[in-house]
């Protein structure tokens, strides 16, 4: 295999010669000998006819048929960054699907996703046939009028999937074909490397590029928010997690030494023994609202799930009556908002708070947000990038997933005052609640949701306000709900509108949704696309149980019927 330049290693410019552009159009693009990518790439030879498109977690499909896509993501990754003068990060990882599969995400340079006009390139670069391939990359240089003369840099991270680590070596191999230079931090959670792009990037102020330095940050902040904690009752003593069997388990044990005492993890589905999200971690739990297996719960413990590349948390406890409650990103985002606008409030500060939500969000959650809290909430279409957007539009924006996807921006102005009165202010309890709200700003993980990160803040939350899970949970009652899919042939069939809420097409669905929505309490639904699959995603949520599975099982039929639905008919919940 063809290896590349190591971090501060000296690397060989290549010269690689672009077709001319066109006048004014890539005046600046450098030559180069494509022979080096050409001899790489046969070595990472895409199959004919495979094919792929990358969308809001990049590339996922099985790991057998991803070598030549990580070549190429290389390729990609050192263009970027010439473009960026930019670190780029590449993570491999598949996040919550099973074992077998992997995948592979570029990170811009603010820890951020790839931008949608790369994410098209990303696609065009991939599905090249091997004799197009130096012609993909020229009319990518050219189109985006790259500066090839720039140097590149890439920093690779991977899960502990089987396949990551030959596919990360694969990778290598793209950056180095490019003569860019790389750092391979090896196993970290895809929050990790979204970290390490944006502290290399932003030259050490977001914090220091290594998995101590996030580790330092996190429990200093933590450290210090909790000092300020009334009470460390039983309740508050030990947290247990299930880490997916995933990359979560080895990160959490490993933070744990910079921990302070008052809070005791422990660790199930460490991947010693179970497989890689099978019948556990956070999309499991969310999806069937059950407890994982391989951990033992006992009745009002606090437990917790990550997903397979720990981006994701749920929370949940088995309650007096024997029932299952989950606390899914809705209650998070609650939880978090609450506190902050708290904390605002007493510093006085005039600073715009909103939540962020999709049409995912339990009806409940937005009722009590906006009519208890008088808090904002605007809903993003369905995606992090979505709602990552949406929340950078105000001071501070919360915004979560149900799948417990989500983190909190923070703008810099906002963090400058806040970092201002934490230091200047002569009002004891205004100067207390800004130090709180700057420590709040250390420990989210702004760059991306954030498993590890956003436990954390919850749990110092919990501590401050003296709040068991059963009391956090209490704060509203869910409205029963049901996610369920429909199989069809072409899941393009579907368009939406209003943040997905509204079908446009096929004609006649919504109304029939309408209709149906009507004959229930407290009702809602909605339909949309698979980004990956031939699948439709049905939601709806009612005023009981029963009633929000028999519209989902209703709306499921009308979208069986009216947009080509394949293989059986629906058939009721239960």
């Amino acid at each position: 295999m063809v290896r590349g330049g190591r971090d501060g290693a000296r690397v060989r410019r290549v010269t690689w010669r672009v077709p001319e552009a066109p006048a004014g159009e890539g005046a600046a693009l450098a030559e180069m000998d494509f022979g080096t990518v050409t001899r790489s790439s046969a070595l990472h030879a895409k199959p004919p006819g495979l094919s792929s498109q990358y969308g809001t977690a990049g590339f996922r499909t099985k790991a057998e048929n991803l070598d030549h896509t990580m070549f190429r993501m290389g390729l990609l990754a050192v263009l970027r960054s010439k473009q960026t003068k930019s670190t780029i990060g590449v993570m491999v990882t598949a996040s919550h699907n099973p074992e077998e599969d992997n995948g592979v995400k570029l990170i811009d340079p603010l820890g951020e996703m790839l931008a949608p006009s790369w994410e098209e390139h990303a696609t065009y670069l991939a599905n090249a046939e091997e004799p197009e391939l130096q012609t993909v990359l020229s009319e990518i240089c050219q189109k985006e009028a790259l500066d090839l003369q720039h140097n590149a840099f890439v920093v690779i991270g991977r899960d502990t999937r089987s396949s990551s680590k030959e596919l990360s070596e694969s990778v290598v191999d793209g950056v180095a074909a490019l003569g860019g230079q790389y750092h391979d931090y090896g196993l970290v959670t895809t929050p990790q490397l979204h970290y390490m792009v944006c502290c290399r990037n932003t030259h050490g102020n977001y914090g220091t590029a290594t998995v101590e330095g996030y580790y330092q940050k996190l429990s200093k902040a933590f450290t210090e928010l909790t000092k300020q904690a009334v009470s460390q009752r039983d309740g508050h003593v030990c947290l247990k997690v299930d880490c997916a069997n995933g990359i979560g388990a080895l990160k959490l044990k490993e933070l744990e030494h910079y921990l302070p005492g008052c809070l005791r993890i422990h660790t199930d589905n460490d991947g010693l023994k179970g497989k890689l999200n099978h019948l556990c971690g956070a999309d499991f739990v969310k999806v069937h609202q059950k407890p994982p297996v391989g951990l033992e719960m006992k009745t009002g413990e606090r437990c917790c799930s990550f997903d397979g590349d720990a981006d994701r948390i749920v929370y949940y406890y088995i309650g007096t009556d024997g029932r299952f409650h989950l606390l899914d990103g809705d209650k998070i985002a609650t939880l978090i908002s609450t506190f902050l606008k708290e904390l605002l409030v007493k510093t006085g500060q005039t600073l715009t708070l909103a939540v962020i939500q999709t049409a995912y969000a339990n009806g409940s959650s937005t009722r009590y947000l906006e009519e208890n809290m008088k808090v904002p909430v605007h809903c993003a279409k369905t995606g992090v990038k979505h709602l990552h957007h949406k929340a950078q539009e105000f001071d501070v924006g919360v915004y979560f997933e149900a799948n417990g996807h989500g983190t909190v921006l923070f703008s810099k102005a906002a963090e400058e005052k806040i970092r201002h009165q934490a230091e200047n202010e002569k009002d004891n309890r205004k100067r207390e609640a800004a130090k709180m709200l700057e420590n709040m700003i250390d420990l989210i993980n702004q760059a991306i949701g954030d498993a590890i990160s956003d436990m954390l803040v919850i749990e110092a939350i919990l501590a401050l306000k003296n709040f068991t899970v059963q009391q956090w949970d209490a704060i509203y009652t869910d409205l029963p709900n049901r996610q369920l899919k429909v199989k069809v042939a072409d899941r393009r069939v579907i368009d939406t509108t209003d943040a997905e809420r509204q079908a446009v097409t096929p004609p006649g669905l919504q109304e029939k949704i309408n209709a149906l929505v009507k004959k229930k309490k407290w009702a809602r639904a909605f339909v949309r696309p698979s980004g990956t699959e031939d699948v439709v995603r049905v939601y709806a949520e009612a005023d009981t149980q029963e009633n929000a599975d028999n519209l989902a099982y209703e709306v499921s039929l009308a979208v069986y019927h009216l947009a080509g639905g394949v293989g059986e008919e629906p058939k009721p919940v239960g």
